[in-house]
């Protein structure tokens, strides 16, 4: 499945399996729209640095999310996506808030307990 495809396919699941929290201000499509620059990183390789506008989406959805609600959002967001994607996929996608300078308090995964953070 090439990329746009998958994109496509996961915005469409998460716009309609994925509400954002209660009192939320962050939608898991703005989590998609912001985390698009990163794709080529994501997919292709840790090797490099992520390009320079991944790293400010990184960045700009961190300061945006500072209520519980807002990152609870963004975990289940991310949440469904590293469900959905190679280990591989899911070991760039970890690794990027470390390299852009991001220190989430959680774990990028399909195990993550989201409505246990109180961030």
């Amino acid at each position: 499945m090439n990329k746009a495809i998958l994109c496509v396919a996961v915005a469409l699941a998460l716009g309609a399996v994925l509400a954002p929290a209660s009192g939320a201000a962050v939608t898991c499509e703005m989590v998609q729209n912001t985390l698009m620059p990163c794709l080529n990183y994501v997919f292709y390789g840790g090797a490099a640095a992520p390009p320079n506008n991944c790293c400010q989406g990184i960045k700009g959805l961190y300061k945006q999310a500072s209520a519980t609600a807002d990152r609870q959002t963004v975990c289940y967001c991310l949440k469904s996506l590293a469900g959905r994607a190679p280990q591989t996929v899911i070991a760039n996608a970890a690794a990027l808030p470390g390299k852009c300078g991001v220190p989430i308090p959680y774990k990028i995964s399909p195990s993550t307990d989201c409505a246990k953070l109180d961030i």
